[in-house]
């Protein structure tokens, strides 16, 4: 039985919440709590369906589910205010779009001045599913953060704005050794922070690459209202 896992699991999950806070949430000892983690015993049914409800799962999940996502690739889900930032994006469909997209803002960046230019990204949904299974391409967006007054030609690209606004972040340390895994298992993880805390989706993502002391990392950032 994944009963105790899962349950350590939702409670950092639930903004890091402690065996104590847990405890007097369903009214039990914080050592009843620490033996339920052990799976040294079991909650009552009563407690069950309180537990559940407080993590907005289902009984099934967290008694026989295995809930945990984790790697050591991975920081901590955080909770952060982004600022408003304006952006012009470039969408492309390909065998290879992140490359063919990423490369064409980086030379639009040059052609706009635009020094150390800023790129987040996106996958690109909507594609028909000949795209997919006959030709396997698949979509992505790149976008440009446009420096704060920025006053230059745009060249026809369209300025898109975000206001200022929280997100559900994680941060993953050399994604590309393993991107179909880290990166997929890391927006699951961001997933169910969402769901655990019942915040709403915004229907707005984006993963910003930057490298620092000489590694390679990745942030999702996750909008919610």
């Amino acid at each position: 039985m994944n009963f105790g896992q899962n349950l350590q699991y939702l409670r950092k999950m639930y903004d890091d919440m402690t065996q104590e806070e847990l405890a007097f949430k369903l009214g039990v000892a914080r050592q009843t709590i620490s033996k339920w983690e052990l799976n040294q015993g079991n909650p009552e049914l009563s407690k069950i369906e309180e537990i559940c409800a407080l993590f907005n799962c289902k009984a099934d999940e967290i008694l026989f589910g295995d809930l945990k996502i984790s790697n050591a690739a991975y920081s901590n889900i955080e909770l952060e205010m982004i600022e408003s930032f304006d952006f012009i994006k470039y969408t492309m469909i390909s065998m290879n779009p992140e490359d063919d997209a990423i490369d064409r803002n980086m030379r639009l960046a040059k052609k706009l001045n635009i020094k150390n230019p800023q790129l987040i990204g996106w996958d690109f949904p909507n594609l028909s599913q000949e795209q997919i299974n006959v030709y396997h391409m698949h979509g992505y967006t790149s976008a440009i953060i446009l420096p704060q007054n920025f006053k230059g030609d745009l060249e026809g690209n369209v300025i898109e704005k975000r206001a200022t606004q929280r997100y559900v972040t994680i941060t993953i340390k050399e994604p590309m050794i393993n991107p179909f895994s880290l990166i997929s298992n890391a927006y699951k993880a961001i997933g169910q922070y969402i769901h655990t805390n019942r915040y709403v989706f915004d229907h707005f993502e984006f993963e910003r690459l930057f490298i620092e002391n000489g590694i390679e990392y990745m942030k999702i950032c996750v909008a919610i209202q």
